[in-house]
């Protein structure tokens, strides 16, 4: 009885020690990917709790639930997918489409870990972090993934759930769905635009010929893809003056955030005259700059 469990033991053992295991798992739940989603929550949370003192213990059950939500809708995302993702090189080598993970393993993993991000949320945060968290997963998944087989507009709608984690952060904490709240909803979701298209045009190839409907499909020079950048960089410029005219930051965003995306406007329009691929990385590493400085502007501008 013993020499059996051992040796049940040691199968064990070898199971999970199987090399890239773990690399296939993050792949899976899109782990860098998803550091974005738990980087702007932390900063939703903290932008609520600015001058007041920070609830460590709500902050970690806010960002356990967020992230296994994530984890979960990423490894559906994969599943409905894995057809596409084997047509291009890029993602060819996912566990699913290489085969390396069983299809039913890949499911049973995106529902356990997408039940227990939305109901650790209900009990141990609140139920309005739970219901966004819930919205974003059923976006994410039953929306935006089947919509990029079918619409160009996949893009607006995939930075919907790209744009609520802010938001999960700032009711976690224990905000309400105020103008705060939405200015962080509306700041991602512009945001997102111009770092999707850049993506987009750039892998261009691979998303026509495996199937996919984006706005770069086609777009040979470059020009409708960095006027669209430029024009959705300027709406976030725009955008980011809200916060002065209401009234919950200081001058220094009233200067630096609009600042910051005129900079990606400029980025865009360059593109779209030049339509080089190094003027495409460049607007597309300025928009993952960005962001954190963005966030860390936000965090010292804001008024509480």
């Amino acid at each position: 009885m013993e020499e059996s469990e051992k040796n049940q033991k040691t199968a064990v053992d070898e199971l999970v020690s199987l090399p890239g295991l773990r690399q296939d798992l993050m792949v899976l739940m899109k782990v860098r990917l998803n550091f974005f989603v738990l980087v702007t929550t932390f900063f939703g949370f903290l932008l609520y709790s600015r001058g007041l003192d920070l609830n460590w213990a709500r902050l970690m059950h806010t960002i356990l639930g967020t992230a296994a939500a994530a984890f979960g809708s990423a490894a559906f995302n994969q599943l409905m997918e894995v057809d596409l993702d084997a047509r291009m090189k890029r993602t060819a080598d996912r566990p699913l489409p290489s085969r390396r993970m069983d299809p039913l393993v890949a499911f049973g993993i995106g529902w356990v870990l997408s039940a227990i991000g939305i109901i650790h949320l209900a009990v141990q945060v609140g139920n309005l972090a739970a219901y966004l968290t819930a919205a974003t997963v059923a976006i994410y998944v039953f929306v935006y993934t089947p919509l990029k087989r079918l619409s160009s507009a996949n893009t607006l709608v995939g930075a919907i759930p790209g744009a609520i984690p802010p938001m999960i952060g700032w009711v976690g904490a224990g905000g309400a769905l105020g103008w705060e709240a939405w200015f962080l909803f509306g700041l991602l979701f512009f945001w997102q635009l111009p770092h999707f298209i850049a993506i987009n045009w750039l892998c261009r190839d691979e998303y026509e010929s495996a199937g996919y409907k984006m706005w770069s499909n086609g777009d040979l020079t470059g020009k409708k893809s960095g006027y669209l950048s430029a024009m959705f960089a300027v709406a976030l410029a725009a955008f980011s003056l809200l916060p002065s005219f209401f009234g919950f930051t200081n001058l220094l965003w009233g200067i630096v955030g609009p600042l910051l995306a005129l900079v990606m406007a400029a980025l865009a329009l360059k593109f779209s005259r030049d339509g080089e691929r190094t003027s495409a990385r460049r607007l597309f590493l300025f928009t993952l700059l960005y962001l954190p400085i963005a966030l860390i502007v936000l965090v010292a501008a804001w008024k509480h």
